[in-house]
């Protein structure tokens, strides 16, 4: 008879919690302001069933792997990437339908912190389930990071993506707009949009590429994105894609409330005529605190160097994805973050890689901030 091994124990619950990680990760853009969720049923590290919260208002992870499952979850062990809720929401509690289903043992990898919800592992032991947390944590905790983020701070989580040459250059010299990363790369960008409340960029890039900010080339998410504009003279045309369009898509522009002339007022009542929602902050951080206030809990920001660098310099930064494409643009292209002051190399504080990933011939990298950035 093969006695148990604790390693190999602890083995089956990391890969079958990397499993729950992954399925969660299959409603991406589909569930938010819920957090993403995946559960895994297994019996002696067998599969027995699997699911994820698929839409917001529809049945939690829990309810599907349970349903798949059947008669065999009697007896297994639940692998879930957040505490079992214990409230009634949209859904009933799934702690109580673990409870039911007669589970034997649940791993869960991060505990939930919005205290309407919290409570399912507590309510679980009290059952005589045996519960363990943990598992998997940090992966968890970053694939829920808005979620996290929005239970203890009054501003969006902020992800700042660019996509630069090999010499960290935005844009040529000649300032005309053109692709640096590949189809793939793109492709990325626009699932990366589709998981976040709003994306923003200045009025630099706005004048100069007239963006649309929407998410094509992959599913829709179930809310479009707003589209925001850091616009402190409010010089967004009235002809542009986004101004067009604010009826259609959710559209803010965030002007300097420092500085006021009649002119400027006149463009921010034009604005505001076509649809686009506008609002005069006293500086960044106001700012941000505006959008989270306006329901944005997640921002992806896409540039160029004079919002790249304020949100840097202003330690507002919560993830920074870099797309390197592997070309040379040289003397005079525009640097990603030229508006920083300059830092001694020695002393520069350094970003803490996450993740490194290829797309075709790009490479991107996700960073964490060298400090905790204020909430």
């Amino acid at each position: 008879m093969r006695v148990p091994n604790l390693a190999d124990s602890d083995a089956d619950d990391a890969r079958l919690m990397r499993r729950a990680l992954a399925l969660a990760a299959r409603g991406w853009g589909r569930t938010s302001p819920n957090p993403l969720v995946g559960c895994v049923l297994a019996r002696d590290g067998e599969v027995v069933g699997e699911g994820w919260h698929e839409e917001l208002g529809g049945p939690h992870a829990e309810v599907h792997a349970l349903r798949a499952a059947g008669e065999r979850a009697r007896g297994a062990t639940a692998y879930v990437t957040l505490e079992p809720c214990a409230h009634h929401g949209r859904t009933p509690p799934c702690a109580d339908a673990l409870i039911a289903a007669g589970v034997a043992r649940v791993v869960i990898a991060a505990l939930d912190p919005n205290p309407v919800a919290a409570g399912g592992a507590t309510r679980l032991r009290d059952a005589g389930i045996e519960v363990t947390t943990g598992v998997e944590a940090a992966a968890a905790l970053e694939l829920n990071a808005p979620f996290f983020h929005a239970v203890v701070s009054d501003r969006p989580w902020v992800t700042l993506k660019l996509a630069v040459s090999l010499d960290g250059a935005i844009a040529a010299a000649d300032r005309r707009p053109a692709w640096l990363t590949g189809a793939e790369s793109r492709r990325e960008v626009h699932r990366l949009r589709a998981g976040h409340d709003a994306i923003a960029v200045g009025i630099g890039t706005a004048l100069a590429d007239d963006p649309s900010l929407t998410v094509r080339e992959v599913s829709a998410p179930r809310v479009p994105p707003a589209r925001v504009v850091f616009d402190r003279r409010a010089r967004l045309p009235l002809g542009s894609t986004l101004a067009r369009t604010a009826r259609e898509t959710r559209t803010l522009l965030i002007a300097d409330a420092t500085s006021a002339d009649a002119e400027r007022a006149h463009r921010i009542d034009a604005l505001g005529d076509v649809g686009v929602d506008v609002w005069q902050a006293a500086d960044l951080d106001d700012a941000l605190r505006w959008l989270r206030r306006s329901g944005v809990r997640s921002l992806f920001v896409e540039g160029g160097a004079g919002i790249a660098s304020a949100l840097v310099g202003a330690n507002l930064v919560d993830r920074l994805i870099m797309f390197h494409a592997p070309v040379l643009l040289g003397a005079g292209a525009i640097a990603a973050f030229s508006e920083l002051p300059p830092a001694d190399a020695a002393r520069a504080a350094r970003w803490r890689p996450l993740r490194r990933e290829p797309f075709g011939d790009d490479l991107m990298t996700v960073y964490a901030p060298p400090h905790p950035s204020p909430t």
